[in-house]
């Protein structure tokens, strides 16, 4: 509210003629100044494996299926807690001077082999996985184009590869089933609640699946959106937690 930035209404199609979803404005400077500098340079990495070429494009519409919208958004929601979470370490970690050696360059940069992105088509978010990001990161490798032969990595990033599997697991659990709960009622608040049928081989039929009308600066705004909803969504379990101690250890 501070910030001034409201939140996505229900998606439903408009009454124009162009039935698109996407009718709210992007407000992306606004969604920037609510995180550090370092959770930014993330969030964009976050966005450019979602997006890939398709993250300065604004303007192209494309018709997604809603249930895949809903589970980039879902995984979007589950990385901004577990990037929250992180980068409050890490600010404490600078602050106090005791960052890993290596972490207190500005950047580094690395050379990576290219792989497979969901780039380059009005298909990106269809095949997007479950934290792409998180994957990359505990896999050791880098799933999405768009960067070109070498990439710079923020310290954040830098910081964050230095953490063992489980660590960077028990970071991206969310630590409260009160958590849980308000998550899942936001995200149907938005989508609806999904009607998913499964097939008697054991696979969801998609034949049947809504599709929506939907741009690229549309797409971005609501992954902009889930992560930074949940990242206060963090500070105020911190904060209820600091009293009445509810969350799983």
């Amino acid at each position: 509210m501070d910030a001034n930035v409201s939140l996505i209404p229900t998606l439903i199609p408009s009454s124009d003629n162009s039935g698109r979803v996407d009718t709210w404005p992007s407000q992306e400077g606004k969604f920037e100044s609510l995180h550090s500098p370092e959770a930014c340079e993330m969030i964009q990495n976050h966005l450019a494996l979602i997006l890939g070429n398709r993250l300065g494009d604004s303007t192209s519409v494309a018709q997604i299926s809603k249930l895949r919208v809903g589970q980039v958004y879902a995984a979007s929601v589950m990385y901004g807690y577990f990037l929250k979470r992180v980068d409050q370490r890490f600010q404490l970690e600078k602050t106090m001077k005791i960052l890993p050696q290596g972490v207190d360059n500005e950047e580094i940069e690395i050379q990576r082999k290219r792989k497979p992105s969901l780039e380059s088509s009005d298909e990106s978010f269809q095949n997007a996985q479950p934290h792409p990001e998180l994957s990359s990161l505990s896999g050791g490798g880098f799933s999405a184009g768009g960067f070109g032969p070498a990439m710079k990595l923020s310290r954040l990033r830098t910081y964050v590869m230095s953490f063992d599997g489980e660590t960077l697991k028990r970071y991206a659990t969310i630590r409260s089933k009160e958590a849980v709960s308000i998550i899942e009622k936001h995200t149907e608040a938005l989508f609806g609640r999904p009607e998913i049928i499964i097939i008697p081989e054991g696979t969801v039929d998609t034949s049947k699946e809504e599709l929506i009308k939907i741009s690229f600066g549309g797409l971005k705004r609501l992954v902009l959106e889930a992560v930074t909803f949940v990242s206060f969504h963090r500070d105020v379990e911190s904060y209820v937690d600091s009293r009445y101690h509810f969350v799983a250890n």
